[in-house]
Formats: structure tokens, sequence, C-alpha cells
């Protein structure tokens, strides 16, 4: 028989109906077990089947359908069980199994009402808690929602204003910004979905890089995605999806000039006490004199400060992929992090 679920059991002890009806049912089928065996025993053993039957209603029903369980057995066992039978009669010998008998039961009671009270307000404390927990998810979620659409509101607020601004560098530069605010809201949303848990870390990582290859128009270069299922905290992720993100747009913008295509291949890979994160792209490669200390691209340095942030070492060399659709061979960045033990 599966155990009764703790909503009913507590449900049965507030009920004083209900409580009171089921101590004496608990009674009766103690007194007509009682009677069945009796024939098979030696004299004595008046309680055997009353002390059963005080403490699984004590324990089920309460205090008080406990107390009045034992009242009806002890009666009972003291009129058909304690010599001499059927009868009330007070002897020495009566008295001492009464003794014996309120003793033990007053005990039994005692201790598992002490344990019944402790048991209702550890589940009233675990329930608040319960409760107190939903409650901080729900305002967290809000709070990330309201992150999202404040970055969404502060980048339409950047396109606006770009449409007053003449100076090609100045509009190129607020529509970087504004891309890259944009990206970011998206990653608040994306990372605190609560459905996000079905998601695996390819799966967000192909929807991130595909995002940039349709907001940059890429329709000839592909972008395959392999990553490992690494248990990477959420803190981490939004820079290393930003990563993710700085790099994809620069190899689109300086690898495959104009209408070429080719490829960038993202991985993501387990090393050691950390992760190894690889973009690699078959492009023209990178630019003569190149040093990541003096790096002229704003995507680069946002790159670097990020990498800073997880505490991780970043990397650009020549050669990213064989057999290069361009001259150059391509360019192969590399970051890696540690990944703090859960």
């Amino acid at each position: 028989m599966p155990p009764m679920p703790l909503s009913t059991l507590f449900r049965l002890r507030k009920s004083v109906g209900l409580g009171l009806v089921f101590a004496v049912l608990a009674f009766v089928v103690a007194l007509v077990v009682r009677m069945a065996i009796g024939d098979r025993l030696p004299p004595g053993y008046p309680y055997l089947t009353f002390f059963p039957a005080v403490i699984l209603t004590t324990v089920l029903a309460g205090l008080w359908p406990g107390i009045v369980t034992a009242v009806l057995s002890g009666l009972a066992a003291w009129y058909f069980f304690i010599e001499p039978l059927n009868s009330f009669e007070v002897t020495s010998g009566t008295a001492l199994a009464l003794g014996f008998y309120i003793v033990v039961v007053a005990v039994d009671i005692t201790v598992i009402h002490i344990m019944n009270v402790a048991l209702e307000r550890l589940a009233e404390e675990r329930n608040r808690s319960a409760a107190l927990t939903q409650q901080a998810q729900v305002m967290f979620s809000e709070l990330q929602h309201r992150v999202s659409n404040n970055l969404q509101l502060v980048s339409a607020l950047m396109l606006i204003q770009q449409a007053n601004v003449t100076d090609p560098a100045a509009r190129r530069a607020l529509e970087d910004a504004c891309g890259r605010l944009t990206t970011l809201g998206r990653l608040h949303r994306t990372l605190h979905d609560p459905n996000r848990e079905r998601t695996s870390l390819a799966e967000f990582l192909s929807s991130l890089c595909q995002d940039v290859l349709d907001s940059a128009g890429a329709d000839r270069v592909r972008c395959p995605v392999s990553a490992d299922a690494l248990d990477i905290p959420a803190d981490k992720m939004i820079p290393l999806a930003l990563i993710v993100t700085e790099l994809v747009s620069n190899a689109l913008e300086h690898a495959f000039p104009g209408d070429c295509g080719g490829t960038i291949a993202v991985g993501l890979r387990a090393d050691g006490d950390g992760a190894v994160l690889t973009v690699r792209d078959d492009g023209r490669g990178l630019p003569d004199g190149f040093s990541l200390d003096r790096p002229s691209s704003l995507g680069l340095k946002l790159v670097q400060a990020l990498a800073g942030q997880l505490d991780g070492r970043f990397g650009m060399t020549d050669g990213g992929m064989a057999g290069g659709s361009m001259a150059g061979g391509g360019t192969n960045a590399t970051l890696w992090f540690p990944i703090p033990d859960a």
C-alpha cells in the first residue's frame, strides 16, 4: 500500500471529527483482533493489540484521538482480559496492570505528539521556503526581462539618433553599438528563459551564430558549431556568448570581404579544468603587422576585456582551416578559460 500523502495526513490531524472516527475504528479493530487470537495466547497479554492501535492513532490522527483510543483500549482490556474477567473490579493485580498500561501509553503519546508537532513545523518551514524560492525566481526572471527590454529600448533610441548623424564613421559606430546592445538583450532573454534547460550548449551556440549570420546577410557563409556537454555557470555564459558573437562578426567583416563565401567553424570543448573556445575561418587571414597588443578593432578590444572577465587567455593566429578558399589560409581565434567546480 502506498504511503499516505502528507497533505492527507495533516488534514486527518486537523479534523476533529475524522480523528475521532479513526480513533474508534482503530480501537474496534484492535479489540476484534485481540478477541480473535485470545484462545491462542497464554494467560496475560491484555494489551497486545491495543498498544499498536494507540501508537498508530496518535501518529496518524494526533493527540486527542490517540488519547481516546488509549482510554477505550484500557477500559476494554480491563473488562475483557484482566482478572477477574468481564468486570471492572479493582484488585492489586488489576491496579498494577492498569498502572503499567497508563505509564506506557502516556509516554508513547507524549513522545509521538512532540514528534508530530516538530514534523508539522518542519513542513510549514519547507512550504514557506519553497514559496520564498519561487517568489525569488519570479522576481529574478522579471528583473532579467526588464534588463533585456531596457537594452532593446536603448538600442532603438540610438537607431533613432543615428538618423540625425551625417558623419559615416559616427553612423557606423552607432550601428555597431546598437547591434551589440541588441545582441546583449537577446542573450539576457535567452539565458534566463525558464525553458533553457531543454536546450543544449551546442544548440544555443548554433542559434547564436545563425543570428549573427542572418543580421549580416551572410548567405554564402556557413557556420558549423560543435560543443561538448559542459556545465558553464550563467555568469560566464553571457561574456562567452558575447565573445562568440564578436569573433564571428569579426570573421564576417575581415575574412570574407564583399560577397565572398566561406566557412566559420565554432568549437567548444573541455580542456583540463577549463574549456577551449575556437573560432576558425578559411578566409584571407590576418593582415600584415597584426598584433593583439595593439588591436585596431573595437570588437577585438571587447573580446580581450571579456576574456579578462572569464580569467581566460585569448590569442589569434594565421592558418584557421585546411583547404582555405582564399589566400592566407584563414584565421584561428582561441580562448581558454577555467570552469569552476559546481
